[in-house]
């Protein structure tokens, strides 16, 4: 196996940083209203194009490496249906990259993105079409798509973009350290999570760490505010659209356990000083692989990153462990995943809507981007497809995902702002600098409401 591309997890992993400048170009879109040149994006769909048609349907991703060859393959496969339509896939191109090809009145006719959370400003801000009318023309049943990973395509009723793959994350866990400490199956809960954690934890004489049950730092490796959230039954805005989270039990629980965990170990200093001696997310000597974490959440792609870097590491996967009171959401886990859309302005909106049906609706061509991309395919009938690339490891978050009990993060006019607000706070929250739990908490709501007040008009 050739070693996988790590950009593309490196920049989901690491978004909160990576995405601050896309996140302010789009919203700078919105204001100046340069995000809606003229051309395409009407209200009724395209007419298809004729069999016969030669012309080039432009698309923009981010990816690079091997992960755009195998993009690629998948994306010439609407030649099968038109032999005279040509794709132009262009990657290494980021959100930035697109929003300033709307901008300049030169977008592609498709655009992939890795990013869900800029979603709710493309729709707002009119960057990305509305698909409904060629769904309803075409008779597309979306049932076929699980309900968190639809919603994380439409915003305030516009569906502006579609699926293509998902991440689904869950609990990895070093089966030998299990066996050794007596652990028989993994914990289905935080109480037994912080058990397990104590059990497998290892210290030096010195009383620094040397091996961690599960490290409790935020932000870091998949430890994100928003990944643990739906564990917690946390969720970030109320229904009068503003941030609520110091009057919210489940996010109190959320940080009062990560505290619990950052005590046991000795405190902050312990616990980052046994972080700095961690490899990079992606290498190969990342902490769970290297054997110095017994447990941690990931995505389903670490599967493929442990069988290729270290293939004799024994270990398996789990559903997330959920708050002791929400054992009816275990099995369940959140979710993101690459978004395709037509742009504003796009040349060729009806065959981008073809292509756009071939690479998020289409069997076969889901099940091989999802082998060779090792992502989960977004449609219930491609998850059962025997072609389907599925160890059990791997077959954890396929169930998952079919289990009904996904949750995303839902679209906002601000981006990924509040992520990283929270995140933020989870860092200051870890190191003892929030005396007051709640005090902090609505601190957190003010910056979140003030950042949704200052959002430009019509997002």
């Amino acid at each position: 196996m050739h070693p996988l591309t790590h950009a593309r997890r490196t920049a989901r992993g690491h978004r909160l940083r990576l995405l601050a400048a896309a996140t302010a170009a789009l919203l700078a879109t919105a204001c100046s209203g340069a995000a809606a040149p003229s051309g395409g994006g009407g209200g009724a769909a395209a007419a298809p194009p004729g069999k016969a048609d030669t012309l080039t349907v432009t698309v923009y991703s981010k990816f690079n490496s091997r992960e755009y060859d195998v993009v690629t393959k998948a994306l010439n496969k609407l030649r099968d249906k038109y032999p005279n339509i040509e794709v132009k896939h262009e990657g290494n191109q980021d959100d930035d990259k697109i929003t300033q090809s709307i901008r300049g009145a030169n977008p592609p006719d498709v655009a992939i993105s890795f990013y869900t959370d800029n979603l709710g400003v493309w729709c707002a801000n009119g960057s990305f079409q509305d698909l409904q009318p060629y769904i309803d023309r075409d008779r597309i049943d979306l049932n076929q798509i699980p309900k968190a990973v639809r919603d994380y395509t439409v915003y305030q009723g516009k569906r502006c973009a579609m699926p293509m793959l998902a991440d689904v994350y869950g609990l990895y866990y070093n089966t030998d350290m299990f066996a050794k400490a007596g652990i028989t199956a993994p914990p289905r809960n935080t109480t037994e999570l912080f058990e397990d954690t104590k059990k497998l934890t290892q210290f030096n004489p010195d009383g620094s760490i040397k091996v961690a049950g599960f490290i409790p730092s935020m932000p870091f490796y998949a430890n994100q505010a928003q990944y643990w959230a739906p564990n917690f039954g946390a969720t970030y805005f109320g229904l009068d659209g503003k941030s609520h989270l110091a009057d919210s039990l489940a996010w109190q629980a959320m940080f009062q356990f990560q505290k619990q965990l950052v005590d046991f170990y000795g405190g902050h200093d312990k616990v980052e000083k046994f972080k700095s001696g961690l490899g990079d997310e992606y290498s190969a000597d990342q902490g769970f692989q290297a054997g110095k974490l017994a447990m941690a959440y990931d995505g389903e792609y670490r599967d493929a990153f442990i069988k290729d870097q270290v293939p004799t590491l024994k270990f398996a996967t789990a559903p997330a462990p959920v708050l002791d009171s929400l054992s009816a959401q275990y099995g369940g886990g959140f979710t993101t995943g690459t978004i395709i859309a037509i742009p504003k302005g796009a040349k060729n909106p009806a065959a981008a809507w073809e292509l756009i049906k071939q690479v998020t609706l289409d069997t076969g061509t889901l099940i091989d981007l999802a082998n060779g991309l090792k992502n989960v395919p977004s449609t219930t009938a491609s998850l059962t497809d025997p072609k389907l690339d599925a160890d059990p490891q791997f077959k954890t978050f396929l169930d998952i995902y079919a289990s009904g009990k996904l949750v995303a993060n839902p679209p906002s006019p601000i981006g990924d702002a509040h992520l990283k607000v929270v995140n933020d706070f989870a860092e200051r929250w870890q190191a003892g600098a929030v005396p007051d739990l709640t005090a902090g908490l609505k601190q957190v709501d003010a910056q979140i409401n003030d950042a949704l007040a200052q959002k430009p008009p019509g997002g």
